[in-house]
């Protein structure tokens, strides 16, 4: 379980918000709202450790993630609003290096299942800078369809820059990995339906 209690964040000297509690099970998804610069993408950047917080503590299974370090890491994803693909490597290429720098081994066959799964299939060996954006967002998330699976998700705007087909595609994986027992936390602007036995909302300019 997911527990962040009396979380608050700064930005510089500005408080972006304080006072955020909320916990998630397995099989549970929380849609982080808020308008821009309400400090959506922060708080996800802190749920998975790379910013502290000025107050408050992230818990995993009852103990703070700056105790647990790489044990906690293994047991999640992080998907950030920027693609994070080097543009001179081929989208084959891309997931190979990112699995490595996780620890996650996967092999070419396995990338290349992936990337044809995300509507990639013929262009998985051109390189990063002549896929168009949406494309390009697609390699990013095929590592949500690498095995084997970890269970928590953090996705900063992922449905971005996706066709309708793209995001219907993106929402059954989602719902597969939380019918699994798996967990999401995700920010998006868009009104995407996506079926959790838990679904929870968290307005941070509320």
């Amino acid at each position: 379980m997911l527990e962040v209690s009396s979380l608050g964040c700064l930005r510089g000297e500005r408080r972006l918000f304080a006072g955020v509690s909320f916990s998630l099970r397995p099989g549970g998804l929380i849609w982080i709202q808020g308008g821009n610069g309400s400090g959506k993408t922060t708080l996800l950047r802190t749920l998975c450790g790379l910013t502290h917080a000025m107050a408050g503590e992230v818990r995993w299974s009852g103990t703070p993630i700056q105790l647990l370090g790489e044990e906690y890491r293994r047991e999640l994803t992080y998907i950030g609003h920027a693609n994070g693909l080097k543009e001179d490597l081929s989208a084959q290429e891309n997931l190979l290096v990112a699995a490595h720098l996780v620890g996650q081994p996967v092999s070419r066959a396995e990338v290349a299942g992936a990337l044809q799964g995300s509507g990639l299939a013929g262009r998985e060996h051109l390189a990063v800078k002549f896929l168009s954006q949406g494309q390009r967002r697609r390699v990013t998330l095929a590592r949500l369809r690498l095995m084997p699976p970890r269970t928590l998700w953090l996705l900063d705007e992922p449905f971005n820059a996706l066709d309708t087909h793209a995001v219907a595609g993106m929402r059954k994986i989602m719902e597969n990995h939380l019918s699994q027992g798996g967990m999401i936390a995700l920010t998006t602007h868009q009104d995407v339906a996506i079926q959790a036995a838990d679904v929870q909302t968290l307005r941070l300019d509320a």
